[in-house]
């Protein structure tokens, strides 16, 4: 029989304790520190949490898509998407949320928690516009806590080592996927022929 943790006694006496940076890294606000990491960061995740259960996003724009309005609130424009909206689903029934920033080159990572909600203001959704196109939707988050991450997942997989990079065509296409699971009743070809200009023209 596989032997399992079940109790945070036992998790603890088989970690020990935190380092003391560990602790001190977080703080119940984003100080300027963080703020830098936040405002250079292409890329996040976002995590939520619903009656269905668990869902992590990808969200990704230029450098600084993510506003921070205040040492308690970032703003997160909701782009263009494939309209499951699951995160939003989401945070409409559970506010709690989760973030991870990642800055290209860099082995720190940005860890955020709060609570989020969705904000529809016109004045906020035009400040956002970008290509005259303006998000459907900001998702509001007030800060718990953020902490970085030191950097060994980061040197432990070489995510930003161009050498690692893995070539597109080595990997199934979207369109395979989709014919894949529908039995070969979905064009995947088709699908996959058209998807970079689709991507393209529906950006933002």
């Amino acid at each position: 029989m596989r032997a399992t943790i079940s109790s945070i006694a036992e998790l603890e006496a088989l970690y020990g304790q935190p380092a003391e940076a560990s602790i001190l890294k977080e703080a119940s606000r984003i100080v300027p520190e963080y703020r830098a990491f936040i405002e250079a960061a292409p890329f996040l995740t976002l995590a939520t949490r619903g009656p269905e259960g668990l869902d992590c996003s990808p969200r990704g724009d230029g450098p600084g898509f993510v506003r921070v309005q205040d040492e308690k609130t970032l703003l997160l424009p909701d782009r263009r998407g494939n309209n499951r909206i699951d995160s939003l689903r989401n945070i409409v029934r559970d506010s709690q949320v989760a973030l991870l920033f990642l800055v290209p080159g860099v082995g720190e990572t940005i860890r955020v928690n709060g609570r989020a909600a969705i904000s529809v203001d016109p004045a906020l959704l035009e400040s956002f516009a970008v290509e005259g196109q303006e998000p459907k939707s900001v998702i509001v988050i007030t800060v718990d806590s953020v902490f970085f991450q030191c950097a060994r997942a980061i040197l432990r997989s070489e995510l930003w080592n161009p050498k690692r990079h893995v070539a597109r065509e080595a990997l199934p296409s979207a369109g395979r996927i989709l014919a894949a699971l529908s039995a070969d009743r979905f064009d995947g070809e088709a699908y996959d022929r058209a998807l970079p200009e689709r991507q393209r023209t529906t950006l933002y």
